[in-house]
């Protein structure tokens, strides 16, 4: 059939094999699937496009186009079969059962075919680009990226993420920041989907605890290098969050690390999050030790924990007890979210008081019994 713009076409395809990794074969491929259909709208009246076949060589780009056809024993049915007898003026070895590739010679075919051709080539091209940005941005998954606002309506921010957009849904805005357009801002990639027609799609958030984790790894190389683990994170974001950090190595202290001299380290990620408190805890295996330190700043005297109910009962001192609960209850709140234990909070008072109400109902009990002893005698 002649070659199809031959030394530009396999050019093309070598070049692009070449400098971006996209397979000549995939190319081919998709381009001789391509051509069927071009076939199919241009010439074949009859819809007998199953039956043909186009191949283009790799090598010099020359394209054939044929009839795939059936070898029966006799009354062939036109352009679908062939008999046996005419099989084999072909080639003797033929048997019924067999097919046949009869080349065809559609007039103009090549030049519907160069412009199917480049149609083709353009877009396996983006096709395979949004795939490898795809892969890039998906193994960028839990990693922080840096971006410049492109748009903010007061529901989401799009981000320019340079070869793709990040989108953070309000959800995943800290309420207490601003965004403004053509700020840098960084970001956590929470997911990355794909979009209508194959575009990669980022999701990015701020809010997620995960963000508060990942900006620890960045500012604290014992965390990095897994001197030090982060054990959990509870977050309200733009407010408050407890990081719970652990090193099995009895040298290190987890805590003085993480927050640093002079609290330079934190006040790097406090700075970041424009000004979110920061409560770093020492994790413990110990459930009573571990709750206790999850309730910092406040002070506690005791826990009393309920291991199957994963139930902690706290008692703190009175003066500590709207320490301890926190502003609309935050403290407690995030204390739990923490150690993923259920946490009630009593002050010293409370406790008397109900101990005290207690020991009055079993005296109380104890004479009723009492009196119930003597009417039976």
């Amino acid at each position: 059939m002649g070659n199809v713009d031959v030394k530009e076409l396999i050019a093309v395809m070598d070049e692009l094999e070449k400098e971006r990794g996209i397979s000549k074969d995939y190319i081919v491929e998709a381009l001789e699937e391509a051509l069927v259909k071009a076939y199919k709208q241009n010439f074949d009246t009859d819809d007998n496009s199953d039956n043909v076949k186009v191949t283009i060589d790799k090598i010099t780009g020359e394209m054939h186009v044929y009839s795939v056809r059936e070898v029966v024993k006799e009354h062939a049915v036109p352009d679908l079969e062939i008999s046996l007898e005419d099989a084999r003026k072909i080639d003797k070895k033929y048997e019924v059962g067999d097919t046949v590739n009869i080349e065809i010679k559609p007039k103009d075919f090549g030049r519907i075919a160069a412009q199917k051709a480049k149609q083709v080539v353009v877009q396996k091209i983006r096709e395979v680009e949004k795939e490898m940005v795809f892969t890039e941005f998906n193994d960028k998954k839990g990693e922080i990226v840096s971006g410049l606002i492109q748009k903010a309506d007061g529901k989401i921010v799009v981000l320019d993420l340079g070869k793709l957009e990040g989108v953070m849904p309000l959800k995943e805005q800290i309420p207490t920041e601003t965004y403004s357009v053509n700020d840098k801002i960084r970001a956590y990639v929470l997911e990355v989907e794909k979009g209508l027609k194959g575009t990669p799609q980022v999701i990015v958030s701020r809010s997620h605890p995960d963000f508060v984790r990942k900006l620890f790894e960045f500012e604290i190389p014992e965390i990095y290098e897994g001197l030090i683990e982060i054990k959990s994170v509870s977050r309200d974001p733009g407010s408050r969050s407890k990081v719970a950090v652990y090193s099995r190595d009895e040298n290190i202290d987890p805590v003085g690390s993480c927050v640093g001299q002079k609290g330079v380290r934190i006040q790097n990620i406090i700075n970041e999050l424009h000004g979110e408190k920061i409560d770093v805890i020492e994790w413990n295996e110990d459930p009573a030790i571990y709750i206790a330190a999850a309730l910092l700043p406040a002070q506690v005297m005791a826990v009393d924990v309920k291991e199957e109910e994963k139930f902690a009962q706290v008692i703190v001192p009175d003066d500590q007890l709207s320490l301890a609960i926190g502003k609309s209850g935050q403290n407690a709140r995030l204390a739990a979210k923490l150690t993923n234990w259920k946490i009630d909070i009593k002050s010293e008072s409370q406790i008397r008081e109900i101990l005290l109400s207690q020991m009055n109902e079993e005296n109380a009990e104890n004479e009723d019994n009492s009196e119930d002893s003597k009417d039976s005698e």
